[in-house]
């Protein structure tokens, strides 16, 4: 298993104030007092009544799991079937070998063939995972997921009942059409690239970049419409399109209604009146 990604945040470290001296952590003991060395510290769990019992790496390695030296693959199911809240962080896999190189080749085409994904559990980081394997080209990568148990209920997050008019759903709309691109758009990581800039303009004595000063409205209820008109105008003015936001729906007023419904009825009416007279000169 392979990292699929690389952390590229900048990292600081802990210094003194007064003379920029790196600040060490000491692992202490507890009881003694004394400094303890990284290969005299091992894995304690605490009991229900505060006695702690002391847990090996060997023990750990013994636990009798099938899972604890490969990829134990439990189900293949659709993708769209897996919740994305319960996909983690991505490695690649690799054959072991060339003995391993035809099953992976098999696994990848039969993925890739009906289109689905495998749940597979394993051993990972002292604990058993679970995992999602997927086709990425010719390679097959692994998410780790989240076991049900591990997700949290976010009914308490929900919002009350909100009223909302159908113009301002029509709005969401054209605006999501007015954003929608093929594939995944280019992004960059502007803050990672603003912290470089200030801390390349500290080593060279120079003053580092400004944020631009912006008002915003303080204490006022939002406008949903004129929000929504201002974010189409601004996505098409980045993607060089005239900022014009015609296809915003109007309201619709309760007059007009009434009027298609008068004239409807009239209309109704004189269908009626015509099939009378063709009828009676029929009788006739």
């Amino acid at each position: 298993m392979l990292p699929a990604s690389e952390d590229r945040s900048v990292r600081f470290r802990q210094v003194h104030t007064a003379d920029m001296g790196p600040i060490r952590y000491k692992k202490i003991c507890e009881l003694d007092g004394e400094e303890v060395s990284y290969a005299e510290i091992s894995k304690g769990y605490e009991l229900s009544d505060g006695a702690t019992i002391q847990i090996s790496d060997q023990e750990l390695d013994a636990m009798p799991l099938p899972t604890a030296k490969a990829i134990d693959i439990e189900a293949f199911v659709p993708a769209r079937d897996i919740d994305p809240v319960r996909i983690g962080a991505g490695y690649y896999l690799q054959a072991d070998g060339p003995v391993a190189a035809k099953p992976y080749v098999l696994l990848r085409k039969a993925l890739e063939r009906s289109q689905k994904v495998a749940v597979a559990k394993m051993a990972f980081h002292g604990r058993e995972r679970l995992g999602l394997l997927r086709v990425i080209e010719d390679a097959i990568a692994i998410h780790m997921m989240h076991w049900p148990d591990e997700i949290r209920d976010w009914s308490s997050l929900a919002p009350p009942a909100v009223d909302l008019d159908e113009r301002e759903i029509e709005g969401a709309l054209a605006l999501m059409d007015t954003m929608s691109i093929a594939g995944m758009p280019d992004l960059h990581d502007e803050y990672r690239e603003a912290l470089e800039a200030v801390i390349t303009a500290k080593a060279e004595g120079t003053t580092p970049p400004q944020l631009p000063e912006r008002e915003e409205p303080a204490g006022k209820v939002v406008d949903l419409m004129a929000a929504l008109t201002a974010s189409v105008a601004e996505a098409k003015e980045k993607r060089g399109e005239p900022a014009t936001v015609h296809e915003l729906p109007k309201k619709r007023t309760a007059k007009k209604t009434t009027a298609k419904k008068d004239t409807a009825k009239k209309s109704a009416a004189k269908k009626s009146a015509a099939k009378k007279t063709a009828s009676r000169k029929r009788s006739a």
